[in-house]
């Protein structure tokens, strides 16, 4: 069967998710691909998982770490330049998923380590998780995907991925944290560059064939028309967190004039319903507010504009502010 070799020279996620996108829809599931790449600070989300409660949104935007939705399930990943990713692509006649790990698992032979798999998807060193992966299959073909980390800041992993401390119930796929260890306790100096021509040469071997490694890079969504689009989706807030499943998430806060108790369901990343309990005087604006927020998209910008522009009412405009403001600071 022939093959390919891709390597990103991108580090943007959306990019480089957008180009596993393009390899799997288009590419010809006669060929048995090897992409690798690796990303900028960023969380991965599986396709049915909300990242409300999976990460701590208002810490990522502080620190310019990326919120990325994958195609295929599972659970929530950081990842950073200490981390490499690689996803194997074929036609369904030959995908093998133990195929692909003793791939990988011989790769990391090559670098001194010697590593084994568990359970459904991981590969750990010592009973430590070094790899996670993810998996996709369609009619005719399907690609198995995974994260390899070698010197990742695990402290910003832990601090990162974290469930939303708030009162948040919903219906998609939750993290199974695991205890996880980067690549360099057991081969120091290993690097993003060492682990891919590893791979590329097991991945070779196993084959019994040669083939130049392609880079790819910004420039080709000039060329690909679908791989634009595909990034245009990446990158899209829509698919990011309009995606998520519904779920229904209850804040609490007190201002000087009122306790205030919002409960708000949301349906594809909008605002469905809106009940707003408070022992405030002013009973007719806690009622404004409720109508006012249903149908805003989930995102504190959107929310804070529409109770600006629905709750007008000069009688009580300082603590429409007040609420405006917390609620911006609190849906991130």
């Amino acid at each position: 069967m022939p093959i390919r070799i891709l390597r990103s020279a991108d580090t943007n996620p959306w990019f480089n998710l957008a180009t596993e996108d393009h390899i799997y829809r288009d590419m010809d599931p006669a060929v048995d691909v090897l992409f690798l790449w690796r990303n900028q600070p960023n969380i991965v989300i599986g396709r049915h998982q909300n990242p409300w409660a999976e990460c701590d949104l208002e810490a990522m935007e502080r620190d310019g770490v990326l919120l990325t939705r994958r195609q295929s399930g599972g659970g929530a990943v950081y990842q950073d330049l200490g981390n490499s990713c690689f996803t194997f692509l074929s036609g369904k006649a030959s995908y093998s998923v133990e195929r692909n790990f003793q791939l990988v698992i011989d790769a990391l032979a090559r670098l001194g380590v010697t590593a084994e798999k568990t359970g459904r998807n991981d590969i750990v060193v010592d009973g430590r998780k070094v790899s996670g992966s993810a998996f996709k299959l369609d009619r005719d073909r399907a690609f198995h995907h995974g994260t390899m980390l070698l010197h990742t800041d695990l402290d910003r992993l832990g601090s990162l991925l974290r469930p939303d401390e708030r009162k948040l119930q919903g219906k998609g796929v939750k993290s199974v944290r695991s205890r996880v260890a980067n690549l360099t306790e057991w081969a120091p100096g290993v690097d993003h560059d060492r682990f891919c021509d590893a791979m590329v040469a097991t991945f070779c071997e196993h084959h019994g064939e040669e083939a130049p490694v392609e880079l790819l890079d910004r420039s080709s969504l000039e060329s690909i028309p679908s791989l634009a689009a595909y990034f245009e989706q990446q990158s899209d807030w829509h698919w990011r967190f309009g995606e998520t499943p519904d779920f229904a998430i209850e804040l609490k806060t007190r201002f000087d004039w009122g306790l205030v108790d919002v409960h708000l369901d949301t349906a594809n990343g909008a605002i469905t319903a809106a009940r707003v309990f408070s022992d405030s005087l002013r009973p007719e604006m806690i009622g404004q507010v409720a109508e006012a927020v249903v149908g805003a998209p989930y995102r504190g910008a959107d929310i804070a504009v529409r109770l600006r522009e629905k709750v007008a009412d000069e009688d009580f405009s300082g603590e429409v502010a007040e609420l405006a403001d917390w609620l911006q600071r609190s849906v991130t």
